[in-house]
């Protein structure tokens, strides 16, 4: 069973050596370790990746083990596992305004194209609340008047619905570093509106339209704590326009018609276990 902890942590000395020595106690091999040092942030994360011979009962054990490291270090430390739950795993939706992407996402599950289930859908803005009503699935406002998210609500909202995939459909807000590690290694996804790594930023159709492209995309890829980094792409979807297409125009069809389509193939590949992120580079899973 492959098994991710991650630790996420006011920094300070000795965090990881609890961690690393437990694990190797455990005889299990360690296939990746990455630890993230903020002095700016004064943040300590670390990420383990380990191939453990147990079973779901035995992960209980083990996040009881880590509870008691908790305590001793004051780290906050998720234990996870795809492999420990045979039902479909669990995605929660985030959004802003546009909901056709998070529209496709359901539309996808409902007729057989992504195997998963929604167990929540969120956002910073209250957009999102009728097309969970609609869908029969939770909703919760995590953004105050202005659109600034709680972010320690939406962890908590995380945790509570046992999710295994975040996935950020055309979500507006950068994820602080913290959030990012907390669920590191392939659990967050992130719709891109833009052809990464030439248009990042949050005007990718703009940009493109003063380069006087007639190529436009949109990007679907696994969040790290760099914004738009470009080796965690997943899919990439692309239109061709004729010269002389208006900016609007080319953002209607790109918003409406070619993100959503992009970002279901780029999360089919992740729920079908297709590929994975090893060391911030997205592998074909063996």
């Amino acid at each position: 069973m492959q098994v991710t902890i991650t630790a996420v942590g006011p920094d300070n000395r000795g965090l990881a050596d609890p961690i690393v020595h437990f694990v190797t106690s455990l005889g299990a091999n360690i296939y990746e370790i990455q630890m993230y040092d903020h002095d700016q942030e004064r943040l300590f994360a670390m990420l383990v990746r380990i191939e453990l011979e147990t079973s779901a009962e035995d992960l209980k054990e083990l996040r009881l083990r880590f509870a008691e490291i908790e305590q001793q270090t004051g780290l906050s430390i998720r234990v996870w596992s795809r492999d420990e739950s045979p039902v479909k795993p669990r995605i929660a939706i985030c959004t802003t305004y546009r909901l056709e992407p998070a529209q496709a996402i359901l539309d996808a599950i409902n007729r057989g194209e992504l195997d998963c289930e929604v167990a929540v859908v969120l956002g910073n803005r209250p957009a999102g609340k009728a097309l969970a009503d609609e869908a029969g699935v939770d909703w919760h406002l995590i953004g105050d008047p202005q659109g600034n998210p709680d972010n320690e609500k939406m962890v908590a909202l995380f945790d509570q619905y046992q999710v295994d995939y975040i996935i950020l459909a055309r979500y507006m807000r950068v994820l602080p570093a913290g959030t990012c590690w907390r669920f590191a290694g392939g659990r967050i996804i992130n719709l891109h509106h833009g052809l990464l790594p030439s248009f990042p930023g949050f005007r990718p159709y703009e940009d493109a339209f003063s380069h006087r492209m007639l190529t436009y995309g949109a990007t679907v890829h696994f969040i790290i704590p760099e914004l738009d980094a470009g080796n965690q792409i997943l899919h990439q979807g692309t239109f061709t326009v004729s010269p002389g297409t208006s900016l609007e125009e080319i953002k209607r069809t790109g918003e409406a018609e070619n993100e959503p389509r992009c970002l279901v193939k780029g999360l089919k590949r992740v729920v079908d276990r297709e590929v994975e992120l090893h060391f911030h580079r997205v592998v074909k899973r063996e």
